[in-house]
């Protein structure tokens, strides 16, 4: 049975729950702090993809972190001309201004870590292709690795 009687509904706060878990281990027990770090670094993300990838992206999303990600998008002008990592995550320390600090690279990296964890594989490769080198060494870095992305869990 449902506990919310949709299982739609369901699913995607189960799901949302297990995203959140993976920033809490990295960013503490703050599950706030994580839903928070989780939108700031998919804005400045889907920001600096263009509209059809930032799309691409979406699909992969559970339905409560798509409205997250989309939630005050104005796809007009993208992708923005974001090219180096001090830029990717200074915009990404302005999306955590207002709520207890939290280091803006740690965001970042916690989120960068566990998004190949649940979206599909290639298509995580694609999107870290997309990016500017320096973002794209940034995101390598959190997955260890200097080749493909990490296998997907979806």
């Amino acid at each position: 049975m449902s506990a919310s009687g949709l299982e739609v509904f369901d699913k995607t706060l189960q799901t949302t729950n297990l995203w959140l878990n993976d920033l809490m281990e990295e960013l503490g027990p703050d599950r706030q702090v994580a839903w928070r770090a989780l939108g700031a670094v998919l804005h400045v993300l889907r920001d600096r993809l263009t509209v059809e990838q930032a799309a691409h992206l979406a699909a992969q999303l559970p339905l409560l972190v798509r409205g997250l990600y989309y939630d005050q998008w104005r796809p007009a002008g993208k992708p923005e001309k974001i090219s180096t990592r001090s830029e990717f995550v200074d915009r990404i320390a302005a999306g955590l201004a207002d709520i207890r600090p939290v280091n803006p690279e740690s965001a970042t990296r916690a989120v960068l870590k566990s998004l190949p964890r649940h979206i599909d594989a290639g298509e995580c490769e694609k999107l870290i292709q997309e990016l500017p080198k320096d973002i794209r060494n940034l995101w390598r870095t959190e997955l260890g690795q200097a080749g493909a992305a990490a296998p997907s869990r979806a």
